[in-house]
């Protein structure tokens, strides 16, 4: 008896709507978490997007707002870290560098906004997903920090 194999060829070609997209959503995503941070960090310097009444926030938020900022350096590390990680974002360099730079940064948001100040947690569910979209984008890039032991 004889045994023959059959070997299909797939005939499907993405649409070229779908390649364009896929072609695009990684600059796209690069682009708004730069845009993002680079102007929410540069505010926390120059103050140029009104600022919500204290009285009308929970008290958690801004006792812990308030610690931040009393520590005399930690906002402005938060701050400075957001300029630059935008600033590499925006330029296209270093972009696994600014992910990781950024994982803190973005987990102590979405924290925030998850336990202290649940009324902006849209933007902050958005910008982690762009940045895990980003992070899968450059996974080659991590995998020898993820790696068990070092070469």
């Amino acid at each position: 008896m004889q045994t023959t194999t059959l070997l299909a060829v797939s005939s499907y070609e993405p649409s070229r709507a779908t390649s364009v997209v896929t072609r695009h959503a990684s600059t796209t995503a690069r682009v708004l978490l730069g845009i993002v941070f680079f102007g929410f960090g540069l505010d926390g310097f120059l103050h140029f997007v009104p600022q919500p009444d204290p009285s009308s926030m929970p008290h958690g938020a801004v006792a812990f707002a308030s610690a931040l900022m009393g520590t005399g350096y930690m906002f402005q590390l938060i701050k400075g870290t957001e300029v630059l990680v935008g600033a590499l974002l925006l330029a296209n360099r270093f972009v696994p560098l600014a992910l990781a730079l950024l994982a803190p940064v973005l987990v102590n948001i979405v924290l925030f906004h998850a336990f202290l100040s649940p009324s902006g947690i849209g933007i902050a569910v958005v910008v982690l997903v762009l940045d895990l979209f980003l992070a899968w984008t450059h996974r080659r890039a991590f995998r020898p920090m993820l790696a068990a032991r070092a070469a």
